[in-house]
């Protein structure tokens, strides 16, 4: 019969492992999660994505300035507010 301890078969805790798991948890990276593709077609479909989602939120962006330069501007639920209170005012 073998004396002493047996390698490997004590279980060994360590903290730090979970410790660092928590952390990662809660300050997920930044940036995009994905595996940038090498074939050439997908280089070109990521590059033409890329592109035309740039064009798109450009043109939501300029769309925006227009409809903000016409007019003045407001938030519905201040005045929605403001017209509440002043109806409260009349009953009163």
């Amino acid at each position: 019969m073998a004396q002493g301890a047996t390698k490997g078969l004590s279980a060994k805790k360590t903290g730090t492992s979970g410790r660092h798991a928590q952390k990662a948890a809660a300050n997920p990276k930044k940036g995009q999660r994905h595996i940038a593709p090498k074939k050439p077609t997908l280089l070109k479909q990521a590059a033409m994505k890329r592109d035309l989602t740039a064009k798109i939120n450009k043109s939501i962006e300029t769309q925006m300035v227009q409809a903000a330069s016409s007019g003045k501007l407001t938030i519905m639920k201040n005045v929605g507010a403001e017209s509440a209170s002043s109806k409260g005012k009349a009953k009163a």
